[in-house]
């Protein structure tokens, strides 16, 4: 029998399980997927599980998608661009790190019929998945992405990465059509410090569990679109499934079941 893990920490909010357990029965696949929460010194440890085939695919969440690449053999185009891994899997003797938050941002946009084409977009936080959405913001045709993180120095170091983007200081409000927040306030229950009272606009919280963050419920309150990151955490997933298994899983009506 095969076995994935999803690590982080925390872990317990992760529903990584769940969907990736539901496509390996659909799919006939002798395999296991669980999550394990580790400490950084944990890390290279466990990899190296992957690396004498004990385990067979490794699925990263914070506060370790760039932690990890020191341990990683060869990386995907997508993870030289952003520094962020959230897939490992051996092939030869190597351990490759690749990033499915890419495409899984994307396609989940897609799914959801947002269109940023020319839109501008504000962006709160700096973590591991930031440069994905970046990335992906990018490569779809945004006209403007502003960035703000409460540590500047952090942000100040994807402006080195991504030279398109505008930096601004913790509690600045720009004019914007989408507002994302990456941090992960939200995820204990907590809410975030700003005034973003703002009517018609598009705010999309990658936090999927809870559904509904105190960031979102507050803009449905004053007449926004809202979005969680469900289907990005679905597509991401379905990225991952397809590398490990050469099989790409369906996303139906039944994979939404799962969160409902």
């Amino acid at each position: 029998m095969k076995k994935f893990f999803v690590i982080g920490n925390p872990i317990s909010h992760s529903l990584s399980p769940e969907l990736h357990n539901f496509w390996l029965k659909k799919n006939n696949i002798d395999a296991i997927y669980e999550k394990v929460k580790l400490e950084e010194n944990e890390l290279k440890g466990f990899i190296d599980k992957l690396r004498n085939e004990e385990i067979h695919g490794i699925n990263v969440t914070v506060p370790f998608k760039n932690k990890v690449i020191k341990y990683i053999d060869k990386f995907s185009l997508e993870v030289e661009t952003t520094d962020s891994v959230n897939t490992i899997y051996k092939s030869g003797n190597d351990i490759i790190g690749h990033n499915t938050d890419v495409a899984g941002f994307e396609l989940g946009l897609r799914h959801s019929k947002i269109n940023v084409l020319h839109k501008s977009i504000f962006i709160l936080g700096a973590g591991g998945v930031v440069p994905s959405i970046i990335y992906s913001l990018l490569s779809m045709g945004c006209k403007k992405i502003f960035l703000s993180n409460r540590t500047f120095a952090k942000a100040e170091k994807l402006k080195k990465k991504f030279d398109e983007i505008e930096i601004l200081k913790w509690g600045e409000i720009p004019d914007f059509d989408i507002v994302i927040n990456a941090t992960s306030v939200g995820l204990l229950g907590d809410s975030l410090d700003l005034n973003l009272k703002v009517a018609d606009k598009i705010f999309y919280d990658v936090i999927y569990n809870p559904k509904e963050t105190k960031f979102l419920k507050k803009a449905k309150e004053n007449g926004n679109k809202i979005e969680n990151g469900q289907l990005m955490f679905i597509y991401q997933a379905n990225q991952s499934f397809s590398i490990w298994n050469n099989v790409i899983p369906k996303i139906d009506g039944e994979v939404l079941k799962i969160f409902k």
